[in-house]
């Protein structure tokens, strides 16, 4: 399936010219080995895919004692794998490289060596759980994968050309046609039910099963829950607990999550280290308040108060209604008709935030809890513009799921903040439309903020 990490993947190709190695980063089963594959197939003459989690201690010992003998090194590989490199015009990928560390610390040698270009993947837990153990080469260049975001959706559904009306009408300021518009809001229910890790993505293009997506998205969900036991036994528990709650804590009008929901006095102390654990596997998407609406939201940052959305929307569907899995597929089919009442707010939420951070945006909300009715209010997310300047920095953006509400907390917002605003959001179910300085923004144009 296309996806937009390939051009990435391009450009650092051109930029590096084989100086530095390309880490692939992301939750499992985001699409990482298979995407650096097909780029070898198709960016290069030839390529040698080693897996590490599949070859044997053999294979493991000879690679390492041919360290420090490069020549013999890739005779071996190309013996191995019969595969012939050609210098400059070959690639080597060490797949799941966290279960063979002296290969991530052999890599500055490699690129030094410079014959061929280097592709790393594999799990950030278990990577990170053995970087102590070597030296990591300042070679790396990190770029994060993210699940499939709702333009890559429609064209695994061989839609290619419906999100170019999407992208004509943000840019040009103008509704869609009511006929378009419904199309992509039924396409966009899909996609919050379906998510975008790609095997289940793939599944429902095939063969519009939701049973079978339904099965795909519990076994990724199973695999994140075998990760969590091999953590380190001090923080296991505690990353389930908050993991378990996710669903429950979004549920909830006030969003924020409560460790109190989880242990009676817990302090946040206790459990930073688990939400960093969870961030480090892109298994979560953390929102933190900003005390202050103003450009340097990071400097601004409440690390008390914070929101924890899940990184894919389709799982979060899948661990929410777990408890009803005979019932699931008809649950995923009528929600995607939107034939059922559910909180949908937390589903256009979640996704809202999911599309936030697909474009590389760090998340942060505000909220005033003022004896002042006034300056009482909560604003879902904050997001700075591209090219800061000395006002009017920083946009509002309210998440609705429905084209019934009202906004109180965003007009007092509006009133308190207007020296700081560039833009006010909302994102709802109807078609674009402006007003009294308010843009409408239909939930599938989040990605091209």
């Amino acid at each position: 399936m296309k996806r937009k990490f390939y051009n990435k993947m391009l450009e650092w190709k051109e930029r590096s010219n084989g100086t530095s190695v390309l880490m692939i980063e992301g939750a499992r089963r985001v699409g990482k080995s298979y995407l650096a594959e097909e780029f070898a197939k198709n960016e290069y003459e030839s390529y040698i895919m080693i897996d590490f989690l599949e070859e044997n201690d053999d294979f493991k010992a000879h690679f390492n004692e041919l360290r420090s003998d490069l020549d013999s090194l890739f005779i071996f590989l190309q013996a191995y794998f019969n595969k012939e490199l050609k210098e400059r015009k070959s690639l080597i990928i060490l797949d799941e490289i966290q279960k063979f560390p002296p290969a991530r610390e052999m890599l500055k040698y490699l690129v030094k060596d410079g014959r061929y270009d280097y592709i790393e993947t594999g799990s950030l837990i278990s990577i990170s759980s053995t970087s102590d153990k070597i030296t990591i080469p300042s070679e790396e260049e990190k770029l994060t994968m993210y699940p499939m975001d709702f333009e890559e959706f429609l064209w695994a559904m061989d839609e290619q050309l419906l999100f170019e009306n999407v992208k004509n009408s943000f840019q040009k300021g103008l509704p869609l046609m009511q006929a378009l518009h419904r199309k992509l809001i039924n396409r966009y229910s899909q996609y919050i039910v379906v998510g975008g890790m790609p095997q289940a993505v793939q599944k429902f293009a095939d063969t519009k099963n939701y049973k079978e997506v339904d099965r795909i998205k519990k076994n990724i969900i199973s695999l994140y829950r075998d990760d969590i036991s091999k953590a380190k036994p001090h923080l296991r528990e505690k990353i389930r607990s908050i993991f378990d709650l996710i669903p429950s804590e979004l549920n909830k009008h006030e969003k924020k999550f409560k460790l109190s929901d989880i242990k009676k006095g817990a302090r946040n102390d206790e459990y930073k280290e688990a939400f960093l654990w969870l961030e480090d596997a892109k298994l979560v998407n953390m929102c933190y308040r900003a005390t202050e609406p103003n450009i340097g939201l990071k400097m601004n940052k409440d690390k008390e108060s914070y929101k924890c959305y899940f990184a894919d929307t389709g799982l979060l569907l899948s661990m929410a209604f777990d408890e009803n899995e005979p019932a699931m597929a008809d649950i995923m089919r009528k929600l995607s008709l939107n034939k059922i009442e559910v909180n949908n707010g937390m589903l256009y939420e979640n996704v809202v935030a999911q599309s936030l951070v697909s474009t590389g945006r760090k998340l942060y909300f505000y909220s005033s809890y003022s004896r002042e009715a006034d300056d009482r209010m909560e604003i879902d997310f904050l997001i700075a513009k591209s090219r800061i300047t000395t006002s009017h920095n920083i946009s509002p953006i309210e998440v609705k799921s429905t084209t019934r509400y009202t906004f109180t907390s965003l007009n007092k917002y509006l009133r308190k903040y207007k020296e700081y605003i560039n833009q006010s959001y909302v994102i709802h179910t109807a078609d674009y439309s402006e007003r009294d300085g308010i843009i409408y923004l239909p939930a599938y144009m989040t990605i091209l903020l």
